[in-house]
């Protein structure tokens, strides 16, 4: 009985124990899921667009974007992403260094978001809406412009994300989201609604985001990222 007893008591300790090591392991869980990418270098010097990582894993994280002011370039309808966004880059670059009412200043931040919308005529000529994001001194009373225009985003509660680096281009873009769409399959995130209006740039369907976290001149520790949105 006393041996009885003894072994009793050890079995309830190890019950226990193993109860507080499933807690541990948990919470471990949880903030791996919840760390997600590392902060991109350039963030720690300019402004970024917050957001909550709801969800990581290697090959992709799920993101809920605080809603925002951002200030985006009319559509542009061109054949290549990298002439579509130097296009739109020096608009919005113009805007931010003061062509706008006022001739007001800003500095840059961070990323350069690009929507990219499909177009009648297939995949091969896209229009792209290229945004930056307001700082925050200028979110609740952005700066008009002839050229430029506030809006508000995301119109979507969540992102997927991939992130790579190097420059993008349409190659890199498309085999990244390729993966992007692969490393979903079997995930709740699969099964999800995807965006029908796109985050922005009016009610045209978004296929995808684009946002790059450097300049053109930057060719070291460069942040890409692709996202495709749900509601």
């Amino acid at each position: 009985m006393e041996y009885a007893y003894e072994i009793g008591g050890m079995w309830q300790i190890m019950n226990k124990f193993g109860f507080v090591l499933l807690l541990l392991s948990v919470s471990m869980v949880e903030q791996t899921e919840g760390k997600g990418y590392e902060k991109p270098l350039n963030c720690g010097h300019l402004e970024c667009a917050p957001y909550r990582v709801i969800q990581s894993r290697p090959e992709f994280e799920i993101r809920s974007y605080s809603k925002a002011m951002w200030v985006a370039t009319s559509p542009i309808t061109s054949s290549s992403y990298k002439d579509a966004v130097s296009k739109g880059f020096k608009i919005l670059l113009a805007y931010i260094r003061g062509n706008n009412e006022g001739a007001v200043k800003m500095n840059m931040t961070a990323p350069v978001l690009v929507n990219i919308h499909p177009k009648t005529g297939g995949l091969h000529n896209l229009t792209y809406v290229v945004h930056f994001y307001m700082p925050q001194i200028f979110q609740r009373n952005p700066p008009r412009s002839a050229e430029a225009h506030p809006v508000e985003l995301p119109r979507n509660k969540f992102a997927a994300v991939r992130r790579f680096g190097g420059f993008m281009d349409d190659s890199n873009i498309s085999a990244q989201i390729s993966a992007l769409k692969k490393s979903l399959k079997g995930t709740a995130w699969e099964s999800n609604k995807r965006s029908g209006s796109g985050s922005g740039g009016g009610s045209r369907s978004l296929l995808y985001s684009a946002a790059g976290y450097n300049s053109p001149f930057e060719y070291e520790n460069r942040v890409n990222e692709v996202m495709l949105w749900f509601n």
